[in-house]
């Protein structure tokens, strides 16, 4: 019997008894993950220039005026511990950051129940003119808060009488995130099977039941993630905050910009004020850095 052309466990990668040469594995190329070198010396530029100017200030906090003026770029020596004890033993970074947390906890509750309250419909339900209500909040994306501040302002002061409240504060925040948020829902709660639904009113439950039993557990992660979005977005806020609160109610960003004003000659105190009021944010962003990459990436599947 003749032998084939084609030696089928040569076609399998299976190299032929007696066969003893190495085989060459192909090279990995750029889009397989390898990289360019150009692309890891971007990436390292970018990082630097991120986190050179935090650990400039961290590292600064650490340090006396004398060094500061002595060697501006140099390192603590000695290191100096007084700037951030007298920062964390004062009372007024223990105001600022209560107001912060109050009105960011708020406005975090206010956006993830109001935009499940509004997404649910939106994705669940089929109704005249439900896409261009769901345009509606895409074009919402379009328009800043910095666009609306004065009427705002009039609203919350004035009509609302919310004035320098947490509240005043937070619902214009939850209502600038919520564009977002129903974008990011809509997916999760659109990819929940018509037959879990089915069977669960077949059960006997109501649609209320199905939304706070199934769909509410069932959309975790995307909950999570504009949870997350609101309140560092809401930590952070300036504009809003300058306007609307004065006094002992100013959230922690006024409080740095008061702070800075104040002691402009003590540096290396602004240098550590300015760390601890980052630190909050920064480890709670950093702890739920895999909950919203997840969440993202089932908002793009769904």
């Amino acid at each position: 019997m003749s032998r084939p052309l084609i030696d089928p466990d040569r076609d399998l990668g299976v190299p032929a008894p007696g066969d003893l040469r190495p085989r060459k594995r192909p090279r990995p190329s750029a889009a397989q993950g390898g990289g360019s070198p150009l692309v890891y010396v971007g990436a390292l530029v970018v990082v630097a220039l991120t986190l050179g100017p935090v650990l400039y200030a961290v590292l600064g906090g650490f340090r006396t005026n004398a060094q500061i003026a002595e060697s501006p770029a140099g390192l603590p020596d000695p290191w100096v511990l007084d700037n951030y004890r007298r920062v964390l033993t004062g009372g007024t970074f223990w105001r600022y950051a209560l107001n912060s947390a109050a009105v960011a906890v708020i406005t975090t509750a206010l956006v993830v129940v109001l935009g499940l309250m509004a997404a649910y419909p939106l994705a669940r339900y089929r109704f005249r003119g439900r896409e261009t209500l769901y345009v509606a909040f895409l074009v919402g994306l379009l328009f800043p808060a910095t666009v609306a501040i004065i009427p705002l302002f009039i609203l919350v002061t004035r009509d609302l009488q919310m004035g320098n409240t947490w509240w005043g504060v937070a619902l214009p925040q939850a209502a600038f995130a919520l564009p977002i948020t129903v974008v990011i829902l809509r997916p999760f709660l659109m990819a929940i099977p018509d037959e879990l639904e089915e069977a669960a009113l077949m059960d006997g439950a109501s649609r209320v039941g199905f939304f706070f039993r199934v769909v509410v557990p069932l959309s975790g992660p995307g909950t999570v993630t504009v949870g997350v979005l609101a309140f560092v977005a809401s930590w952070n806020a300036y504009l809003l905050p300058l306007l609307l609160l004065q006094g002992d109610m100013k959230t922690l960003p006024l409080g740095v910009a008061d702070y800075s004003s104040q002691y402009s000659s003590d540096a290396a105190g602004v240098f550590a004020f300015t760390t601890v009021a980052m630190i909050p944010a920064l480890v709670f962003f950093l702890a739920m850095q895999q909950r919203i990459v997840g969440g993202l990436q089932g908002a793009v599947k769904g």
